[in-house]
Parts: structure tokens; sequence; C-alpha cells
């Protein structure tokens, strides 16, 4: 029998989202397209910062890496406090460069930005095609994720959890689309910090207070306390997860996607500030709460059963440390970062399918499309990926962690380089763009599939050394071929030009 008081605070929240996207709905302004998928770039500079927060976040964010810091100790911060930067950094190399674009052209998407910059409908194809079939991956390892958490807290099955969140965040987010996936993703991003001051508070009293925790780690695990945890945390492994999990993550597009969203400048550098130290607070706090998890669970990850019982420490700790009444409360955090997670994806895998393939095929067939058909298909389409999503997670893959990471490494090595050099290097050339994306993305994949490694680092090295080479060799090949007809729009000739852009986002 599960625990009802447990369940009731999740229920009072999923109704909320509900709601929300019940609202979203019936705003007005604009066209549907730009409503339903940019939220008709309205957005302020705390929405975006907590969407963008929200979206980076998931639910291995505070199951598998809170339980990796209690295995492995402040190592695992160190390699972890990256993250904070990730936020900054994406907003802050591509957000004003896509915002500008994006108004220029009439992006929605940022596969529309790969289009006009490459004038490639082979590149952008395959940008869409790469952004559905790893979005996939990720969102069906948040939907396992976030039903076993569920189920392990609440005392109820695990399909339940699935249903209940899981339909939740398709339903609202089919409905109300990206001004919906925002709203409640500033919603998430709060109540994961609500969670995470419930629960340190609650780890420390249950543990006798900081100083007997740490006391107590000196005494019994003196290898948390360094740098490399003696042995178990390598160099190769800070460095790799520093690429993964930290720099690389400037160019996934549901992250990049934000920047076409916003409002003006001043909610961008709003956005930079709020979105660094949010991040960072969520990221050092929930690992921290984990290393102090040894005061709930001190002995070796051999006594409870090996490596497996990992993903199990957040669970337990909230079990026996809160009162039964706020353990409802605690949940909601590490629930909110996977349901934020799966609708941040769903709205531009739907994006991906009816603006990027189906509504640009018309448009090049000179066919209309009308209004209504457009919300019907952006909706079903929606509603038919997470429903596919969601039917994959009810009888969920063994190697569901190593796929949510797979896809991660997947998207950064097939967007990075297109992203940059397209965005920044008047020189790069739709033949570079597709050597990179289609070699780069299908060496990594290769590397994945065979185990095979370079100095033991993750094929992330693999596949971002192999993009860059083949986006360079691509790029001299196609040089004297490829001069995109747009290329005025990315690279103004005068800097006037520039300026006159700057005021629309003033």
């Amino acid at each position: 029998m599960g625990n009802f008081s447990a369940l009731l605070p999740l229920l009072i929240f999923m109704c909320v989202m509900v709601g929300v996207g019940i609202a979203a709905r019936r705003h007005k302004g604009g066209d549907f397209i730009g409503n339903y998928f940019i939220g008709n770039r309205e957005l302020g500079g705390f929405v975006l910062a907590m969407t963008t927060v929200a979206t980076y976040s998931s639910v291995s964010s505070f199951v598998g890496g809170p339980g990796m810091a209690w295995h492995i100790g402040f190592g695992w911060i160190y390699m972890a406090v990256v993250q904070v930067t990730a936020i900054f950094l994406v907003l802050g190399i591509f957000g004003k460069r896509v915002a500008l674009l994006a108004r220029k052209f009439n992006a929605v998407t940022v596969v529309d930005i790969i289009r006009r910059r490459f004038d490639s409908d082979l590149v952008a194809g395959l940008s869409a095609f790469i952004i559905v079939l790893f979005f996939c991956g990720t969102m069906t390892a948040q939907f396992v994720g976030g039903a076993k958490l569920f189920s392990a807290v609440t005392g109820y099955g695990y399909e339940t959890g699935l249903i209940l969140f899981g339909l939740v965040v398709v339903i609202y987010t089919a409905i109300g689309g990206f001004r919906a996936v925002a709203i409640t993703d500033a919603m998430c991003a709060v109540m994961m910090m609500v969670g995470i001051v419930l629960l340190l508070f609650y780890v420390l009293k249950a543990g006798g207070g900081y100083e007997t925790i740490m006391a107590s780690i000196a005494q019994n695990h003196p290898n948390m306390l360094e740098p490399f945890s003696g042995g178990n945390m390598p160099w190769g492994l800070y460095f790799t997860q520093w690429l993964l999990v930290g720099i690389c993550t400037i160019a996934l597009p549901q992250s990049v996607v934000r920047g076409i969203s916003y409002k003006d400048t001043k909610g961008l550098h709003h956005a930079m500030l709020i979105g660094t130290i949010v991040i960072g607070f969520m990221n050092i706090g929930i690992n921290f709460v984990g290393i102090l998890a040894r005061g709930v669970l001190p002995e070796d990850v051999a006594a409870y059963g090996g490596m497996k019982f990992i993903d199990s420490v957040i669970p337990q700790t909230i079990v026996r440390a809160m009162p039964p009444e706020l353990v409802g409360l605690a949940i909601i955090g590490p629930l909110a970062a996977s349901i934020s997670t799966i609708s941040g994806l769903l709205i531009v895998a739907s994006s991906a399918i009816i603006k990027d393939v189906y509504l640009h095929y018309k448009e090049k067939r000179g066919e209309s499309v009308s209004e209504r058909k457009i919300r019907a298909l952006s909706v079903g389409s929606t509603a038919l990926i997470g429903g596919a999503v969601f039917l994959i997670a009810l009888t969920p893959p063994s190697l569901i962690w190593i796929i949510n990471m797979f896809a991660f490494g997947g998207l950064e090595t097939a967007f990075l380089w297109v992203l940059l050099f397209g965005l920044f290097w008047e020189k790069a050339n739709k033949t570079g763009a597709l050597f990179s994306m289609l070699g780069g993305t299908a060496i990594y994949c290769l590397a994945q599939g065979m185990g095979f490694k370079i100095f033991g680092l993750h094929q992330i090295t693999i596949g971002i050394s192999a993009s860059l080479l083949l986006f360079i060799a691509g790029n001299y090949l196609g040089r004297n071929k490829n001069a995109a007809p747009h290329i005025e729009d990315f690279f103004p000739k005068r800097r006037t030009a520039q300026r006159i852009d700057d005021k629309s986002l003033s």
C-alpha cells in the first residue's frame, strides 16, 4: 500500500501544471506557430533563466549525480561544478546571436537557422532527424527514472507513477505548447530548490549535524575528502565529464532554442545572471546533500548491494531522513527535474517534425496550410511523440541510463561545430556541415556500440574530434561551390547593419 500523504502534494502540483497548460492555450497574440513553439518571443529574464535551467537539469541530476557523490565524495562535486557555467555559456555565446537572426528572417527553430545559414534542406532534414532520434532516447530515460523514483519514495507501483506524471507532462505540453513549457519549467525549478533545502535540513538533522557527519566521513571514508577519491575519480573522468556535461552542452538544441524565445537584451542579461546562480545552487547543493547522506546511509556501497544501489541513495535518504508528511514535497523536486526535461525536449521534437519538415515541404510546393490544420498537427505530433515514449517506458530497457548519456553525447557531436562555425565563421559551408553532422555522429555511435575508447576517455572525445576534422575537410572540399545566398543575414558587411539589428532587442 502506498503512502497517500506523500502522493497528495504531487497530485496538487500536477493539477496546477495541467491548469497552466490550459491557460497558456488561451493566450492570444501572434501567429500560432510562433506562439506554440517559441511563445511569441516574450520570455522575460526570470522565466528564461528558469526554463533553461530546468530543461538542462534532469532526473539524473537529482538521483544518479548525488548517488555518485555519496559513493565518491567531494571529487564528484569538483567534477560536476563545471555545470555552473552551462547557462551563462549557452546564453552568452548563442543567446543574442540567435535572437537577432531569428527576428531577421522569422526563424522559429534551431533547424530554421541551420537551413538558412547553409541553404541546405539535406542538412536541415538531418538535423531534425537527429533531434527527434536522440530526444526520444533522453525522454525515455526521464520517464523511467522519474517513475522509479516515484515508486521508491511513495510505495506506489512503477506504472502508477509513469501514468501520473508521464501523461500529465504530455497533456500540458501538447495543449499549451512552449508557453506552458516555459512557465511550468519555472515552477519546476523553484520546486527543485525547495526540495534541496528541505532535504539538506533533514539530512543534517538525521546525521547529527554537519560536524558529526564530516567527522564520520573522515574516519570511515577518508578517500571521499580527496579530489581523486583514492582512484575512483581519475583525471580522464574529470576531463570527459567537463566536456560532456559542461562545455559541449552549449550546442544542445533544447538550450539554444531558448535564445529565440526571449523578449529583449535586458531579459537575456538577467537570465544569464539568475540562471548561473540557480544552476550553481542546485548542482552543488544536491551533490553536497549526496555526500552528507553518509550520515543516513553510513556503510560502504557493497553493504547495500553494490553499484546498482547508487540510484537508490536519494530515494532511500528521503524516506529515512524526512517526516512522512513532508516526503511528498521533497519528491516534487526530483520529479520536477524529470518533467521539465521531458516537456522541453518534447516541444522541440514536435517543432522539428511540423515546422522543419512538414511545413517546409508544403512551402516548397507552394501549398498553403490552414492555421486550424497546423494547430491540430502540432498538438497531435506532440501528443504522439510523448505517447510513443510513454509506451516504451512501460517496458523500460535495462541500459536506460547509458542510453541517456549516449543521447547527450550524440546531440553535442552533431551540433557543436555546425552551430559554432555556422554562426561565427563566414567561410563555413554546407559540405563541411554535412560531413561533420553525418560523419561525426556515425563515428560517435559506432564507438559507443563497440565500446571503443581512447586512453579510457568517454566516446564524446572521439565524437567531437571526428566531427571537427570532418567539418574542416568538408569545408575545404566544398569551398568553391557552396556559397550561401543568405550569408548577408549572418555576416553584414557594414557595422551599421549590426547596430540597426541590435535596436530590435533593446
